[in-house]
C-alpha cells in the first residue's frame, strides 16, 4: 500500500516530530491530541522545527510553507477514521497505549490500514491483541530529533503480517528517507536494550558518590567519542520515559540491570525530569 493519509495520536515532543517528518515527505498529515494545550505547543514545535530547518538552508520558503499546510490538528480521535497508517505516540504507560489502540480499532476504517506504536520499551502484542486487526499491527520506533535522526526501528508481533511490514518499510526508507533496523518483540528492541542499562549504570555511579555528573558524562564524552554522556543524555530523553523504559525491561527480563535505581525513581517523583522541567541531573533554567 501506498501511503499517503498517516495520522499520529499525540502531539508531544515525538508525534510532533514524527508528524512534522511526515509532512516534509509530502504526506498528508492529521494530529490528534484530547490536551488542547499540548495540541497548541506541538503545532508551535513543528513550525519552529521547520523554521530553523529553513534558516539552515534544509528547506526552501515555499516547501516550508507547504509542510506547515499539510498538518491538521485535531482534538478528536475519530478525525483518524480515514487514515492508511496511524502511529501513536502517547506517553510511555501501558495503560494509555492500550486504551488507544482499542480506540483506534473502532475509529479507522481502512480495512488494510497499519496500526502502529511509536513505544520505546512496550511490547507490540500487548498492543495488537487490544484490537481485532493484530496482524496490522507493529512497532515503527522513532529517535529524537525525529526530523534529523535517520534511524527508524520496525518491531514486529508473532502475528503482524508480511504485508504490513512491507508497508511500514516502504513508508521509513521510501517516503521518509530513513534507515531501518528490524527487531524481535521483546521489551526495548535493539537500542532501548541496549542504552537504558548503560544509563542506569551512569545514575548508580552517580548515586553511589563514585563521581560527579559531570566527570562520568565528560568521561563518555572524551573517553569513548559520545557526542552526549549519559547523564544528559537521560535528562534529554526525560527521566519519567527513562524509568518507564526501565521498569518494562524488567518486567520482561527480571534482570538486576534493567532495574531503576532509588535516585532515578525519587528524581521522577520530585517532578525533575530533565530537560523539559527545566532540571534533571543537570539545572536548564538559567
Amino acid at each position: 500500500m501506498d501511503i499517503q493519509r498517516v495520522g499520529v495520536v499525540g502531539c508531544g515532543l515525538m508525534g510532533s516530530g514524527i508528524a512534522e517528518a511526515a509532512a516534509r515527505a509530502g504526506l498528508d498529515v492529521r494530529v490528534v491530541d484530547l490536551d488542547l494545550a499540548s495540541l497548541e505547543r506541538g503545532r508551535e514545535r513543528i513550525r519552529g522545527s521547520i523554521a530553523r530547518a529553513q534558516k539552515a538552508g534544509k528547506l526552501s520558503e515555499p516547501d516550508a510553507g507547504t509542510a506547515i499546510a499539510r498538518i491538521e490538528y485535531a482534538a478528536d480521535i475519530g478525525s483518524l477514521s480515514d487514515r492508511q497508517l496511524v502511529i501513536e505516540a502517547v506517553v510511555e504507560s501501558e495503560l494509555e497505549k492500550v486504551t488507544v489502540f482499542e480506540m483506534l480499532d473502532k475509529v479507522v476504517e481502512a480495512p488494510d490500514a497499519v496500526l502502529a506504536s511509536n513505544t520505546s520499551s512496550i511490547p507490540i502484542m500487548k498492543l495488537a491483541m487490544a484490537t481485532g486487526r493484530p496482524s496490522q499491527v507493529m512497532g515503527i520506533h522513532f529517535f529524537n530529533p525525529v526530523p534529523v535522526l535517520p534511524l527508524v526501528e520496525l518491531v514486529t508481533s508473532l502475528l503482524t503480517s508480511d504485508e504490513t511490514v512491507q508497508t511500514a518499510q516502504r513508508f521509513a526508507t521510501e517516503q521518509l528517507g530513513k534507515q531501518v533496523i528490524r527487531s524481535q518483540d521483546r521489551a526495548g528492541f535493539i537500542v532501548n536494550a541496549l542504552l537504558i542499562p548503560y544509563i542506569l549504570s551512569a545514575v548508580r555511579m552517580l548515586e553511589s558518590g563514585f563521581a560527579t555528573a559531570d566527570d562520568i558524562d565528560l568521561g563518555m564524552v572524551k573517553g569513548c567519542a559520545h557526542p552526549m554522556g549519559p547523564l544528559a543524555l537521560a535528562d534529554l530523553i526525560g527521566l519519567d520515559t527513562t524509568m518507564a523504559v526501565a521498569n518494562s525491561l524488567y518486567q520482561e527480563f527480571k534482570e538486576p540491570l534493567y532495574a531503576p535505581p532509588p535516585l532515578l525513581a525519587r528524581m521522577v517523583e520530585a517532578g525533575l525530569l530533565g530537560r523539559k522541567s527545566g532540571r534533571g541531573f543537570y539545572d536548564y533554567k538559567a
